[in-house]
């Protein structure tokens, strides 16, 4: 029996890149018939290899990464005899999804601070930043501070490090990690007063460092609510996308990504993220993982259960949205949003319905009823007009 597949779905993985090293020159000489004294052939060492991120929207999560968390470029060919310099090492090219952001996890090397006559000198360890101090014995005890020393790790660190990379267009190249230029060989080094050099230059070494590839994915729409309000219902009338669908809470364990096509061919990339609930800024439930993928979102579509079949009023699930999406980034609140209430069909609907309108006030509402296509046009023809109209802005 065949073992059953299990989709994985990375947006966030941790890996070391470094590039290629460069070949070493050579020392040699000429040694041909009716030649005896034909100086110093050495050639050249290649380059290496070069880490290079390339944007594929035909990817949408980081399971290669996963698989292969070690990218490592070609090292160069060193050099060879009678002037014939080495092969340049293959670049190693990567391909990420579309949204993807590279953050450098960790410094790659500090500097040897100046040492006065007073200060006692501080020795770099090579297991840790912080470096170690130590004064002869002959000197006075000195205290320092070394939360006050610069690159000193405090507590409320984030772990991303640095913005490296945001690459959001397909096709788009970074050169990640840079290969090392390949030495120079003897030749390079005779002059008038000595021909003869038995020396040549090493390949540099490639660039190298721990980066963190975080996938933010790139949809214009971006669906939010409660577990078990229709989300997922809701992407497979408007779109092609086949989420599963389930009348429990936590079905949607996964971004799922879904097209809205139009008569005119115009498209729409729509993202369902697993239903919020309240706590999720704090890591409550799965929703706090896949926030970062509505941050890009030209507009917010707040799906509420208007029938209330968990027994929780909808007002309370608007307010609650609304909360923590500000609690997680403030900038989510004043993305254009569109309110849309769902499950129409049920007979408790028009009566919350009303209610919600006299509670939440100015804030307009879509009816639908996914899960029996009621209102799908008018829900389409909606957010095509505020994506169109954000897109203006």
């Amino acid at each position: 029996m065949a073992s059953p597949f299990f989709f994985v779905f990375i947006d966030e993985i941790k890996v070391y890149a470094r590039a290629g090293h460069g070949g070493k020159g050579a020392v040699a000489f000429q040694r041909e018939k009716y030649r005896p004294k034909g100086g110093p052939s050495g050639g050249n060492g290649g380059r290496g290899g070069d880490v290079i991120l390339e944007a594929d929207h035909d990817l949408n999560n980081l399971i290669a990464q996963y698989y292969q968390p070690r990218l490592l470029a070609q090292d160069g060919q060193g050099g060879l005899g009678k002037g014939m310099d080495g092969h340049a090492g293959k670049d190693l090219l990567v391909k990420v999804p579309c949204g993807t952001l590279v953050w450098a996890a960790s410094s790659t090397g500090t500097t040897l601070p100046l040492v006065s006559e007073t200060e006692p000198a501080r020795i770099h360890s090579s297991s840790s930043q912080r470096p170690v101090l130590r004064a002869s014995g002959g000197s006075s005890a000195m205290e320092f501070d070394l939360s006050k020393e610069k690159g000193a790790t405090t507590e409320g660190d984030d772990g991303h490090g640095e913005l490296v990379a945001d690459l959001t267009e397909h096709g788009q190249r970074f050169v990640l990690c840079k290969g090392g230029r390949g030495g120079l060989g003897n030749r390079n080094f005779a002059t008038a007063t000595r021909q003869a050099p038995r020396f040549a230059q090493p390949g540099e070494p490639g660039a190298e460092g721990d980066f963190l590839f975080e996938l933010r994915i790139m949809a214009e729409v971006g669906l939010v609510g409660y577990p078990n309000a229709g989300k997922s219902t809701l992407l497979t009338a408007i779109s092609h996308a086949r989420p599963k669908v389930a009348p429990y809470p936590f079905t949607t364990l996964h971004p799922q990504i879904g097209i809205v096509e139009y008569a005119d061919y115009f498209r729409l990339t729509v993202c369902d993220v697993p239903g919020l609930i309240e706590g999720a800024h704090r890591n409550v439930g799965l929703g706090h993982s896949f926030l970062r993928h509505i941050q890009r979102c030209k507009i917010l579509v707040l799906l509420l259960d208007m029938a209330g079949t968990d027994n929780r009023a909808p007002w309370d699930d608007y307010q609650n949205l609304i909360k923590e999406l500000e609690l997680y980034d403030s900038k989510l609140v004043e993305k254009p949003r569109l309110v849309v209430a769902n499950k129409m069909d049920e007979p408790a609907a028009e009566a919350n319905l009303k209610k919600f309108k006299r509670t939440i006030r100015k804030t307009p509402v879509l009816p639908i009823s996914a899960a029996f296509d009621e209102g799908m046009e008018k829900f389409k023809q909606t957010i095509r007009e505020a994506v169109e109209e954000e897109g203006k802005v």
